[in-house]
């Protein structure tokens, strides 16, 4: 795990994300939301969520509310993304390339993404209202420079049940150290 954070009164958040059978778990979006945190939402520059390989590019993406997000078609198919979900609905009709315009996420929450022409096409799009967030590799991830304060420290993945909240712990931040926190989610489907 990385070191301190390096910015005075700001700490890394050290975490260990792991299954119900305690293996590691990649692909859990972790962030943690406050008022304080809200106020300092800015818009996530250059999100993408590609189509290549007849899969989205990445499978899981997280960006700040407020974020547009292209979806280039990087398949020599033609593609037709929808979401129905409630945070995001919006569909981009059957495109190759890149569609002109980028796609406003303005609302909070998990956007399920697929596509009409290619079932098996799945990703997911998690809008989040802090700029304290990101997605674990291999079990592992530090959410660095994170201010002082009260949090609610909230685990979204997407072995989840469809429509489920994601999970939500109360989270203290001293002003210096490194805080670990070790996180096990279960009930997840394959």
């Amino acid at each position: 795990m990385g070191g301190l954070a390096s910015s005075v009164g700001a700490t890394s958040v050290q975490l260990d994300v792991r299954d119900a059978a305690g293996k590691p778990l990649s692909e859990a979006v972790v962030f943690l939301e406050s008022p304080e945190a809200a106020r300092l939402v800015k818009p996530t520059v250059g999100a993408e969520m590609a189509q290549e390989s007849k899969q989205f590019q990445p499978r899981v993406l997280v960006v700040n509310r407020g974020s547009e997000v292209a979806f280039p078609n990087l398949d020599k198919v033609r593609h037709h993304v929808y979401s129905f979900s409630p945070a995001k609905k919006f569909e981009l009709k059957l495109y190759a390339g890149t569609p002109a315009n980028p796609v406003l996420f303005d609302q909070a929450g998990v956007v399920l993404l697929g596509c009409n022409i290619h079932d098996a096409m799945v990703g997911w799009i998690l809008v989040v209202n802090t700029p304290y967030h990101g997605i674990s590799q291999n079990g592992k991830l530090n959410l660095d420079n994170v201010a002082p304060g009260n949090y609610r420290l909230r685990t979204w993945h997407p072995g989840m049940a469809v429509g489920a909240a994601a999970l939500d712990q109360a989270l203290v931040v001293p002003a210096s150290g490194a805080v670990p926190v070790a996180l096990r989610l279960t009930g997840l489907t394959p």
